[in-house]
């Protein structure tokens, strides 16, 4: 898995040892964080693209995050999709979770779907609260999960 940040420059340890060297650096500052990791995903002709990022938000002081951009020719209906996108987030948060346990640091899993019925993305609210939730991960939703529905989707080409 090829990891980023956000000015695009590539991250090249494993994710897990970039994310504990992070938290390692900014508690040394001072600075408590909270992190939320969030997928979303685009549709362009055969291609399914998924960004899945890592929001790293200093208390009253900004934030940085890490990206992951993957391509698939696999189609997908509106509901399997949103529900791919909760697994890929679950699985990065799932493989950092004791590092957050160890540092004490807040986390969340962000899942871009709407909890406004009218919206298709709805259909698979109550999977993905289960999901996230039977895992043990604090679960956000639109309009709340802006590690999803803002910063994973300006990073999804």
């Amino acid at each position: 898995m090829r990891w980023r940040k956000f000015n695009g420059e590539p991250i090249n340890l494993p994710i897990k040892n970039a994310v504990a060297e992070a938290i390692k650096h900014e508690a040394e500052k001072g600075i408590k964080l909270k992190v939320c990791i969030g997928t979303d995903s685009q549709v362009k002709g055969d291609d399914t693209e998924f960004a899945t990022v890592i929001v790293f938000l200093r208390e009253h002081n900004g934030g940085f995050m890490y990206i992951h951009n993957e391509k698939t020719k696999t189609k997908y209906h509106i509901k399997e999709r949103m529900l791919v996108e909760v697994a890929k987030s679950i699985e990065i948060a799932y493989e950092l979770c004791d590092l957050f346990i160890e540092f004490g640091v807040e986390m969340e899993v962000h899942a871009d779907i709407n909890t406004n019925p009218h919206f298709k993305s709805n259909d698979a609210l109550k999977e993905a609260m289960g999901y996230i939730l039977g895992m043990g991960f604090a679960f956000k939703a639109k309009p709340e999960a802006f590690a999803s529905s803002c910063c994973a989707d300006k990073v999804v080409n």
